[in-house]
């Protein structure tokens, strides 16, 4: 069959389907924006329907495109936004609500609440989260609350719920599936991540009925097969993970220690700590890197809410910048005497500082201010929530001796200017890969090993190539003054 794989890619702004060969290469793809609703401040919503038309349309694009047929894929892979929730009718498939959006702050009252009733410690030390309402669980929650008679509903079963992973396979497979893996069920508010399974403390505080949550599988694993109906071929699912630790297996970022880096609409960095569940001291997340063979990999993660978003705010809400390349170069023509801050709080502050309360600001502002200025704070603003919290990290574990090379991917890594200035911010090397479609690459690896036409892990491992390496040119005196000047803001800033 040649290897083919296909990678479905269902991110926050876009679906992207990705067909890979049999050297890992890509062969061809697609990608559809979908839209985004808003229908309260703080609120953001998908329409699961839009998402579920996407998915096909492009699928049946980059197969065409491909020129190879549906029976000539060996596998899939699905990486999905995490943290989306989507409940639908077990009979019908109809979903009973929009899905509710990660960035989705709607239940930051109820996140107090629960932590005012001292509940906050039990959710970190069995899922190795934090209470805030970026988070499944709470969003699950409001669903079954606000959504007529859907608890009861729920509670007999009649109803089923998933991140976006669970919603695509159930459709994808005719609703024969029902299945998660344990990187999307780790992102729940309600997995036990030390004994591998949903945990009843958990379901019962967030009041969540077992009868609606699916089957958690490995990463690699047999997820059911595709309706003949749709493509004309019963394809095997043999692999899914959430977008971060799907670019974390892309990256083969495998050895503890090793370091990734994603920037799309935000920034997820996961530092692999091998068999060691290390909980953090400084705000981060305890969380499951992937599972492969019933062996479980743990990563220490640092969430940015807002990365390629701020890019987004320049080009559509300012419209300052026509395209998201046209940054970087506004950017290098900027005052360079101008220190402007945008602190990015559009949907609150994520790690090391979760303050779903906190909105964006910016500093520093003459009258000499203009678009060149608010661009290099933005791709600036990047960097140095990346260095926050890569310094989070290291305080946290400090077996990953004293060089860092954070190998980065997501669309904003093509972006030269910004590389180069995540490496002087950072004071350490960063690497770029060949192949910056990371995310659908780990679960195109996940799917072809386990269907057994693509490399074992230390073989694929070994096919990781470096594009170019970005190694730290600024002075020590700037690089100090500019992230104390950051430090200052964020200070300012916070609720």
């Amino acid at each position: 069959m040649g290897g083919y794989i296909l990678a479905i890619d269902q991110g926050t702004t876009s679906s992207r389907a990705i067909i890979f060969d049999g050297q890992q290469q890509i062969a061809d793809a697609s990608h559809k924006e979908f839209k985004q609703y808003f229908p309260k401040s703080g609120w953001v919503e998908h329409d699961p329907e839009e998402i579920w038309q996407t998915v096909l349309s492009t699928v049946e694009d980059a197969i065409a495109k491909a020129g190879i047929k549906a029976g000539d894929l060996s596998a899939i892979g699905i990486t999905n936004q995490r943290e989306t929730v989507v409940v639908w009718d077990r009979k019908t498939g109809n979903p009973i609500h929009n899905a509710i959006v990660w960035q989705d702050r709607r239940t930051a009252s109820y996140c107090d609440r629960l932590k005012k009733q001292g509940l906050e410690k039990t959710f970190t030390r069995k899922t190795g989260l934090l209470l805030d309402p970026y988070f499944s669980g709470t969003k699950l929650n409001w669903l079954l609350t606000n959504i007529d008679r859907a608890q009861a509903r729920a509670a007999k079963g009649e109803l089923c719920f998933g991140t976006i992973d669970t919603f695509l396979i159930w459709r994808l497979t005719g609703g024969k599936s029902f299945v998660t893996d344990a990187t999307n069920a780790s992102r729940t508010l309600l997995y036990n991540i030390a004994e591998n399974a949903w945990d009843d403390e958990l379901l019962k505080i967030l009041k969540v009925p077992r009868a609606m949550l699916p089957e958690v599988k490995d990463c690699a694993a047999d997820f059911g097969v595709t309706d003949t109906a749709l493509f004309g071929a019963a394809i095997p699912i043999l692999g899914v993970a959430g977008d971060q630790q799907a670019a974390t297996i892309g990256q083969a970022c495998f050895k503890p220690g090793m370091l990734k880096s994603t920037y799309g609409t935000g920034c997820f960095a996961l530092l692999n700590t091998g068999k060691d569940m290390v909980r953090s001291k400084n705000r981060l997340l305890t969380t499951i890197a992937y599972k492969l063979d019933g062996e479980t990999t743990y990563a220490l993660e640092g969430s940015i809410f807002v990365a390629g978003a701020a890019v987004q705010w320049l080009r559509d809400g300012l419209k300052v910048i026509k395209a998201a390349p046209d940054t970087g170069t506004l950017a290098a023509s900027a005052d360079p005497t101008q220190d402007v801050y945008l602190v990015p709080a559009f949907t609150g502050l994520g790690a090391p500082h979760w303050d779903p309360d906190a909105r964006g600001a910016i500093f520093g502002m003459t009258r000499n201010t203009g678009p060149a200025e608010f661009a290099r704070a933005a791709l600036e603003a990047v960097c140095y929530q990346t260095r926050d919290l890569l310094e989070a990290m290291h305080k946290d574990w400090r077996n990953n001796g004293k060089e860092t090379v954070l190998r980065v991917d997501g669309g904003m890594v093509a972006s030269d200017w910004t590389m180069q200035r995540l490496s002087d911010l950072l004071d350490a090397p960063v690497d770029r890969p060949v192949i910056l479609e990371t995310t659908a690459l780990g679960v195109a690896w996940l799917a072809g090993s386990r269907a057994g036409v693509w490399p074992k892990q230390e073989d694929f491992a070994k096919s990781w190539a470096r594009d170019r390496r970005f190694e730290p040119a600024m002075d020590e005196k700037t690089r100090k003054a500019k992230f104390k000047g950051w430090r200052n803001a964020v200070k300012r800033t916070l609720s």
